[in-house]
């Protein structure tokens, strides 16, 4: 297959994160056989400062133009600090998500028996945790009308949206869950809200053309309580926009790294694919930052095309690292792996999946680890 592939790296970690998702896609185009191109673009705070523009306009015409979008991560101190900022590195993001028309977020949260000790959960609450997250991505109070009174002492957001929206993300959502354990719970909080209330007997009419799936309903607050009692309980979460980014990030602590989810934003023409976390600017060029999310995005990537075997390949290679000990500091705090090991091993093991032995010796003169 022949791929165009727009990388935007951002800010912060996003240009070594996502460095080495693009050399696992090489090794995957290697090992199968494929061809794929990959371009290079501006976006977020480093947009600003050499365009005054979080998202150029050759950025956007970038991705229009690609198959796909890999996305690293935007945000900046200096803006993220300035609450007077009028134009801030999200806003481009925001922007690309409405011009792409991704509509449907989605965030896979899942466990490794390995790393069942590095969260912050008792191990037996959260083994076999298996979640996927359906967040709709552009509706909802983020990109609802805004305005600040004159005097500066009230502010509103308003928050919108109409049956086709829900209709379009929870299609996906169901199908989804078909495919795995048949079960489909939405998060809301319709005791309260007339959207939510939409929502609801959207989903509700919705589900009888899904009658396979078990449809079941969660107040957020009580979803958010839960996520941490009982994750296991979850299958395929559709929620709206605020809502779904809340709890998606409160689900990233339960496979011990926030440095691990991996996510997919679909429309019905484009897609992008990207780690949940931010740009992280403390670790920026400590080359301590995970690359595995933004690898595991990788692997989305080659889902979204029916590349079925090669995103296997990916997770696999993923696993065995994980498996291996190889991984960076927020998982292993004694570890001697930089960013850029973590993703050289990940890569080796998929070009040669048979020869994956750790040489420790190796690995502490700065050699590689594979023999």
């Amino acid at each position: 297959m022949k791929m165009k592939i727009a990388v935007l790296p951002g800010d912060g970690i996003g240009p070594e994160i996502t460095q080495q998702s693009v050399k696992v896609l090489q090794a995957i185009a290697e090992r199968f056989d494929h061809e794929f191109s990959f371009e290079e673009a501006i976006v977020g705070a480093a947009a600003i400062d050499l365009m005054g523009n979080p998202l150029p306009e050759a950025t956007l015409d970038l991705c229009k133009k690609s198959d796909a979008v890999l996305f690293g991560a935007i945000g900046d101190p200096k803006y993220d600090n300035d609450p007077e900022a009028k134009i801030r590195p999200e806003q481009g993001l925001l922007r690309l998500r409405k011009e792409l028309g991704l509509f449907a977020n989605i965030r896979p949260v899942k466990t490794y028996q390995k790393l069942l000790d590095q969260s912050p959960l008792r191990p037996e609450r959260i083994a076999g945790a298996d979640i996927e997250i359906f967040r709709e991505l552009t509706g909802g109070i983020y990109f609802g009308e805004k305005s600040t009174a004159e005097d500066g002492k009230s502010a509103t957001d308003v928050c919108t949206y109409s049956v086709e929206e829900i209709e379009r993300i929870a299609h996906l959502a169901f199908k989804a869950a078909q495919k795995r354990r048949k079960k489909l719970t939405l998060v809301d909080k319709a005791n309260v809200l007339e959207t939510s209330r939409l929502w609801r007997k959207t989903v509700t009419n919705l589900s009888k053309e899904y009658k396979d799936v078990e449809l079941d309903f969660l107040f957020i607050d009580n979803a958010a309580m839960q996520m941490i009692l009982n994750p296991t309980q979850f299958d395929v979460i559709l929620t709206e926009n605020m809502f779904g980014d809340i709890l998606s990030d409160e689900a990233s602590v339960i496979g011990g790294s926030i440095g691990l989810l991996a996510s997919a934003s679909v429309g019905n023409e484009n897609a992008m694919f990207e780690p949940i976390h931010g740009s992280y600017p403390q670790a920026t060029g400590k080359g301590i930052a995970n690359p595995i999310a933004s690898i595991l995005s990788a692997a989305m990537l080659l889902d979204h095309f029916n590349m079925t075997e090669e995103a296997e390949a990916v997770r696999k290679a993923v696993e065995i690292s994980i498996n291996s000990n190889v991984c960076t500091p927020d998982i292993n705090k004694n570890s001697e792996y930089s960013t850029k090991k973590v993703g050289e091993f990940i890569e080796l093991n998929i070009t040669d999946p048979d020869n994956h032995i750790v040489n420790n010796e190796n690995v502490s003169l700065g050699q590689m680890t594979i023999i």
